[in-house]
This record gives structure tokens, C-alpha cells and sequence, in this order.
């Protein structure tokens, strides 16, 4: 099993459509790569994201950047639908250098490669997120996502990304 942090904006939306794609095998919402302590400034500059744990037998680090740019717009800085700010930035963020290596390399092959505005980095630091964001949408499948509900649940039933 090995582990990446993927952010996509809203936590609780990417949690629930990361944890249907077969390979995952456990996911949790948090927060990355904040700038301060949570005690001081709760979660200042830290971007929502969902702890993933996978097997890399059964999925790649490839295919888990297409199925995250399924649910995003790439090119969106602090954005993603409705959610405006820093917290909502995209990234991939791992404390193996060949995950960011396979990541960076899945952008860099893109051929709209300059305008993406994912971040790519050395996990620094993380953060759980509450127990009320953890499984959101599968305990309030009717609250608020930026995923359209279609997409939201594509892997559901699916054997691969």
C-alpha cells in the first residue's frame, strides 16, 4: 500500500469520488502543506485534501491524475465551482519523490501543460480534518459538492479509472 494527497477542492466532494476508483483502498479528509499550526491560525494556507491510500498494483500514479482531473478544472487558481480560495487549490502532494516525479511528468506530457495550475509537491505537513467531514456526502449524499452528482459517482460500480 502507498500513500498521496490529492486536493481538488472541496474535501468532502474528492473524498467521495476518490474512494469509489478501484485500487484505492482507504481515503481520509484532511488538509495539506498549511503554513502555521492549527492551534494558532486554524488551518492557514493549508489546501483541503483527502489522504489516499492505495495499491499501486491496481492503480497508478497516472491514472490517479487522470481520474483527479476528471473532477477539476485545471487550469483554476484557488478555485473549483463554487468554492473560491486558497484552500481549494489543486495538488498532489507526497513525501515519495516518485509519486511527485510520476505527477509532474502526467502534466508535463499534457499539451496544454503551461496553463495547469496544479501544484505538485513534498508533503510538508497534514492535518485530519474533523470527524463531520469525514464520508460527508456518503452520511448527506444531499449536501453541497462541486462534482455534478453523475460524475460524482462514476467509479461506484466500475472495475477500472
Amino acid at each position: 500500500m502507498e500513500e498521496i494527497y490529492i486536493a481538488g477542492g472541496c474535501l468532502w466532494g474528492v473524498q467521495e469520488f476518490i474512494r469509489h476508483i478501484p485500487g484505492v483502498l482507504e481515503t481520509e479528509a484532511g488538509r495539506a502543506n498549511g503554513q502555521s499550526d492549527t492551534t494558532s491560525a486554524p488551518y492557514d494556507g493549508y489546501a483541503e485534501c483527502v489522504r489516499t491510500q492505495f495499491d499501486p498494483s491496481q492503480v497508478s500514479i497516472s491514472q490517479l491524475m487522470d481520474c483527479l482531473f476528471e473532477i477539476i478544472d485545471p487550469y483554476s487558481v484557488n478555485q473549483q465551482g463554487e468554492d473560491v480560495g486558497e484552500k481549494y487549490r489543486t495538488g498532489i502532494y507526497s513525501r515519495v519523490a516518485t509519486h511527485l516525479e510520476q505527477a509532474q511528468h502526467y502534466i508535463d506530457s499534457r499539451p496544454d501543460r503551461d496553463k495547469i495550475a496544479v501544484e505538485v509537491k513534498p508533503l510538508i505537513n497534514y492535518v485530519k480534518s474533523d470527524e463531520e467531514h469525514q464520508d460527508r456526502l456518503t452520511r448527506c449524499p444531499d449536501d453541497y459538492c462541486h462534482i455534478p452528482i453523475d460524475l460524482l459517482h462514476k467509479y461506484r460500480q466500475q472495475d477500472e479509472c
